[in-house]
Order: C-alpha cells, then sequence, then structure tokens
C-alpha cells in the first residue's frame, strides 16, 4: 500500500536519495526543501515526490507549512528529519534565532509537534530524525546560552543540537508514533562546501577516501521506514542498535524552554 513521507532537507543529499527511493516505489513523497534550484534537482532525479519551498529555519513558515501539510496530508506515514546546514560562524535568522539551533533544534520540534495528529492517523507512524546520536563525545545543552550568543563554535552548536535531539524526542516518544534518532555518520554529501580553505580541501579529501555513499547509507533507513521498531524510541548508529542517554527531566525541561522561545511567533 502507498503511503505519505514527509521529507525535510529532501531537496539535497540523504534527503533526495529517500526521496527517490521511495517515490519511485510508488509511495507518496513531499520533499521539502528551501531553494528553487533543489526544487529543479529534486524534479530532475525524483520526478515522482512533490516539492514544497519552505526556510525552515523560519518560525513562520515551518508553522505555514505544517498548516498546509495537515490540511492536504490527514494521514502521513513518515516524518524524515533531514534538514541540516552548518555555519562556520553564528548568524541570526529573521527572527532572532541562531541558524543552527533554529534549523538543527527548533524546526526539528515544530515539525514533529505539529504533524503529530497527522501521524497518529497512519496505520504504523514513524519519525525519523537524522542527528549525531551515539556520537564519539556527547554533547550538552548550554541551558544559559542556548542559542550560543557567547564563545559560538559551529561544532559546539552541531553537538547541542545532537543533544537536543535526544532530549526532544524523550519528550516525545509515546504510542502510537515510533521515534528513530539515526547518525549516518560519514556520508558523501558534500559536506565539505561550507568550510573556508584549508579545512574545506582537507574534508573534501577525507570525503573521497573514507565517507560512505549516499546510495549505501540510505539502505538501513528505507528499512526503519517499512518496518518501524517496535519500541517507541530507539536510536541507530549507521544501521545498529547504540544506547540513548535519556534525561526525562532534562527533557521536559528542554521541550518547554522551546516551546517558550517559539510562542511569540505561534499565537
Amino acid at each position: 500500500m502507498a503511503r505519505t513521507l514527509v521529507i525535510t532537507g529532501g531537496t539535497n543529499g540523504i534527503g533526495l536519495a529517500l526521496a527517490r527511493h521511495h517515490s519511485e516505489r510508488g509511495d507518496q513523497v513531499i520533499a521539502i526543501g528551501s531553494s528553487p534550484s533543489g526544487g529543479d534537482r529534486l524534479r530532475r532525479e525524483a520526478p515522482e515526490a512533490r516539492f514544497v519551498q519552505a526556510d525552515l529555519g523560519s518560525v513562520k513558515q515551518t508553522n505555514e507549512l505544517t498548516d498546509h501539510l495537515l490540511s492536504a496530508h490527514p494521514a502521513i506515514d513518515a516524518l524524515v528529519l533531514a534538514a541540516f546546514r552548518y555555519h562556520p560562524s553564528r548568524t541570526e535568522t529573521g527572527e532572532g534565532f541562531e541558524r543552527t539551533f533554529a534549523l538543527y533544534v527548533v524546526n526539528r520540534w515544530l515539525m514533529s509537534r505539529a504533524l503529530r495528529p497527522a501521524l497518529e492517523n497512519a496505520p504504523a507512524p514513524m519519525i525519523l530524525d537524522l542527528c549525531g546520536v551515539g556520537g564519539v563525545k556527547a554533547g550538552r545543552i548550554h541551558w544559559d546560552d542556548l542559542q550560543l550568543e557567547r564563545g559560538y563554535r559551529p561544532f559546539k552548536a552541531t553537538m547541542q543540537g545532537a543533544r537536543a535531539a535526544e532530549l526532544l524526542a524523550t519528550a516525545y516518544a509515546a504510542d502510537p508514533v515510533r521515534y528513530v534518532l539515526y547518525n549516518p555518520l560519514f556520508v558523501a554529501t558534500g559536506l565539505f562546501e561550507p568550510f573556508r580553505q584549508p579545512v574545506r580541501g582537507l574534508v573534501r579529501v577525507a570525503s573521497a577516501l573514507f565517507a560512505q555513499p549516499v546510495s549505501k547509507a540510505v539502505r538501513p533507513m528505507t528499512a526503519l521506514i517499512d518496518n518501524p521498531p517496535a519500541a517507541p524510541l530507539s536510536a541507530y548508529v549507521r544501521g545498529k542498535p547504540t544506547t540513548l542517554t535519556t534525561d526525562p527531566a532534562a527533557a521536559r525541561r528542554l521541550d518547554a524552554a522551546i516551546r517558550d522561545l517559539v510562542s511569540p511567533f505561534t499565537a
């Protein structure tokens, strides 16, 4: 039976590969991207998928997007959260959010919460969140400076996002939606592009030598989408189960903190 999948970051890299795989199989795929060029790429490589343009770093545009999706798709079988962008220096969105925090944390919170009614209408719903779960160096939440106004570093922001993913999934997880955190590790998705030279060149070489091809990296993800795990919350690193560092109190605290941050834009 054909299913409905929503994929953020669905016009590039892993998200595009998932959109191509599932649309070719006959599923209804809605791929979210931020640029017309991404939409053109999707139409070339996954012509059966549908492109929706939205700035996922914007709370306002994300709210408009989820309202549209709920209206158009009363049942959503899978939500894939694949949107991510590496920011070498600290910049803010028009709404005043640090950009890594806006895309990696706030958008995932908004999409998963807003689309829950449609997910719950599906027979076996699941969320697949691509994040840094199970990384070698665990990130931490900077409670007194969530948006890193003091001492921003891109790796610090990224690792905080990875830890936030674990906590927000912990706060969310409950039947019937299966929440899966997935770390694909090093995948050849052009991740060297945001870096400045000489780092860009080094990352490009490392990617050519060690990164897993996208076509191979997505196979375990499609298997999880096809057969969601039994547990409400689970985590995988390159297809293998890994242990989650759960903290229910911190999960509730972060969930409430984000709710407060976005409330001025959702009234």
